[in-house]
């Protein structure tokens, strides 16, 4: 009597030769093709010579035409900014109305100039106060001074790291993300 082990490798050694399927311990090769190659076709050596000659011909002509310049589309005025009615007029003022302008403008003007001379004035009393307590800390502790001066890294956290001593690698195009390229292709 034979074990159920026994019985599946009698019914599994004729699938076990076939070339449909290889065997676990055998190498694994591909499927056989069963195709034969394309039979080249015969060239006639004075057909592919009047071919030849078409295409030198097709390029003396157009060598002949001068080549087109590409437009480029900045410099191009749209036809709708010619037309003659879309010129604005500039609106006339009366006297009055020019003078009052004028005098808003001059005001405007000396109160931006006050409002600088005070900003440049707080700044300055601002550096003499520091600089006179600073002169005042060093007398009494150099120590206190010193701490006073040096930078203090924790007010602004940054951290910065920098080039890199790797080389670059070789035929590496970064990608520019994704966009729609609606740039014209203009043939000859």
């Amino acid at each position: 009597m034979k074990t159920p082990i026994q019985e599946s490798c009698v019914i599994d050694a004729p699938v076990r030769q076939s070339h449909w399927f290889a065997s676990v311990l055998s190498l694994k090769t591909s499927v056989p093709l069963r195709a034969e190659p394309k039979k080249k076709k015969k060239v006639d050596p004075r057909r592919e010579f009047m071919a030849k000659e078409r295409l030198k011909k097709k390029l003396k002509k157009l060598e002949k035409i001068p080549p087109e310049f590409i437009p480029i589309e900045d410099f191009i005025t749209p036809a709708k900014c010619f037309d003659e009615t879309r010129m604005r007029s500039s609106p006339t003022l009366s006297f009055e109305e020019s003078e009052r302008r004028a005098l808003l403008l001059k005001e405007w003007s000396l109160y931006k100039h006050a409002q600088h001379k005070a900003e440049v004035t707080a700044i300055e009393e601002a550096m003499d106060a520091q600089m006179q307590a600073l002169e005042e800390l060093k007398l009494e502790s150099e120590e206190l001074y010193q701490a006073a001066i040096s930078p203090d890294t924790n007010l602004f956290p940054f951290n910065h790291q920098g080039p890199c001593y790797t080389p670059p690698i070789p035929n590496h195009e970064a990608h520019d993300g994704k966009y729609n390229d609606i740039t014209r292709v203009y043939t000859q």
